[in-house]
């Protein structure tokens, strides 16, 4: 079935709204958005502004997700993506990671990396980072909240412009700690 991007357009608010309180989303902040929550953010610009886009991922005609684009005049963009429940597990997760990482890097010169984080939980989340070529640079400890009052680890991931162009990736160098004792 054929996947598809469209631009959200600031005229498709309500629809907005509707998809975000209209489902759960497990691996983020708030996993249920009341309306009026989704509405705010709308209105702060969080969703289309110079600083942001973002994309209905479309399969078989149907809104099955959404991909956000964030800190676009910066060098180094995020993104939040979110994928209907019942489109869970299909790849679109996948699919969406791979067009958006060309969408920035082909519409974006300035741009050097893109940066995504999750939580540790979210294996689906960072398999589809990895078959994209990108790079877990982070692992931070307690730092995500999840809505039951726990906290779960943060990874963070990252692909460089140079690896996503040569097809390769490049990997931290995980030992450069200084000997702890040392002057």
């Amino acid at each position: 079935m054929e996947i598809t991007f469209e631009r959200f357009e600031p005229a498709q608010a309500q629809e907005l709204v509707e998809f975000l309180s209209g489902d759960t989303w497990p691996f983020h902040g708030t996993a249920a958005v009341d309306p009026a929550q989704a509405r705010q953010w709308i209105e702060e610009g969080r969703y289309d502004d110079e600083d942001h886009r973002s994309f209905w991922i479309r399969r078989g005609g149907e809104r099955a997700g959404l991909v956000r684009l964030t800190d676009l005049r910066d060098p180094t963009p995020l993104f939040d993506l979110r994928i209907r429940s019942r489109h869970r597990g299909r790849g679109l997760g996948t699919a969406a990671v791979a067009w958006l990482t060309a969408y920035v890097f082909d519409g974006f010169p300035a741009v050097r990396r893109i940066e995504a984080a999750t939580r540790q939980d979210n294996a689906a989340m960072r398999r589809a980072l990895l078959r994209n070529g990108y790079v877990k640079e982070a692992h931070h400890r307690d730092a995500w909240p999840t809505p039951d009052g726990g906290v779960r680890d943060a990874v963070g991931y990252a692909i460089l412009r140079r690896d996503w162009l040569a097809g390769t990736t490049t990997v931290p160098d995980w030992d450069d700690e200084p000997a702890a004792g040392a002057g």
